[in-house]
């Protein structure tokens, strides 16, 4: 019998699961507790994941998290520990077409 390899992720993220939700790296689990616990604070009335925005050519970009706060402010945060050119170049044009900012945490 062959032994079973693990695959790593090309930056060294760990996949974390977290109340059932798996998410790609432990930095976006993280996030995802403090979004919680600033829920339950009220500072933070809802929150989606994985949002995405349509790109020209059939291009996605999925943003990790867009955050409803209590006082009105709409926040679009991205969890990033590289940020790669491909992402930097996605970031800019999803910036140019919608009338969002995204934010990133490192």
């Amino acid at each position: 019998m062959m032994p079973v390899r693990m695959l790593r992720h090309k930056f060294g993220a760990v996949r974390t699961v977290k109340d059932g939700i798996s998410f790609p790296s432990k930095a976006e689990a993280r996030f995802y507790d403090e979004l919680v616990m600033r829920q339950k604070g009220g500072d933070v009335l809802f929150f989606l994941r994985q949002v995405p925005f349509h790109l020209p050519g059939g291009v996605r970009y999925v943003v990790d998290f867009q955050v409803f706060h209590s006082d009105g402010r709409v926040r679009f945060i991205d969890v990033k520990g590289l940020e790669t050119p491909e992402f930097i170049t996605k970031k800019k044009l999803v910036e140019a077409l919608y009338p969002v900012e995204i934010e990133v945490v490192k």
